[in-house]
C-alpha cells in the first residue's frame, strides 16, 4: 500500500469553527536552487492549487506557489460545521501531479 501523501486533520471548538490542517508531502522546489553535484538548477515543482470542499461543495481555494516551503502545511477555518461534515481536499500542481484526501468532522484521520 502506498504511503498517503495528503493528510487531514480537523479540531472543532464549541461555537462550531472547525480548523482543517493539511499536510502534503511534496518537495516544493523554486526552481532556483542548485544541485550540489552538478551545479545545475534544479527544476520547479510546486502544489499551485489547493481546493477544500465541505459536504460536497467548495468553500476555499488556495493558489500556492514557489513561496511556500516543503512538506506545507496549509490550514483553514470553516464557521457552522458540525460532526459528521465530510472535507475533502484536492490538490495539483505544476507538473501535472494531483492528490486528494477525505475526512469526516469528529474522526481521527
Amino acid at each position: 500500500m502506498a504511503e498517503k501523501r495528503t493528510r487531514i486533520r480537523t479540531k472543532t471548538t464549541d461555537d462550531g469553527t472547525t480548523e482543517i490542517f493539511v499536510l502534503v508531502s511534496h518537495p516544493m522546489e523554486t526552481g532556483l536552487r542548485l544541485d550540489p553535484q552538478t551545479q545545475a538548477k534544479v527544476p520547479p515543482h510546486f502544489i499551485q492549487k489547493m481546493t477544500f470542499l465541505l459536504n460536497g461543495k467548495e468553500v476555499a481555494i488556495a493558489d500556492l506557489g514557489i513561496a511556500v516551503s516543503k512538506d506545507p502545511l496549509i490550514s483553514i477555518r470553516l464557521k457552522k460545521t458540525k460532526r459528521g461534515d465530510r472535507i475533502k481536499v484536492l490538490w495539483s500542481d505544476n507538473k501535472g501531479d494531483k492528490d486528494e484526501a477525505e475526512t469526516t468532522i469528529g474522526e481521527v484521520g
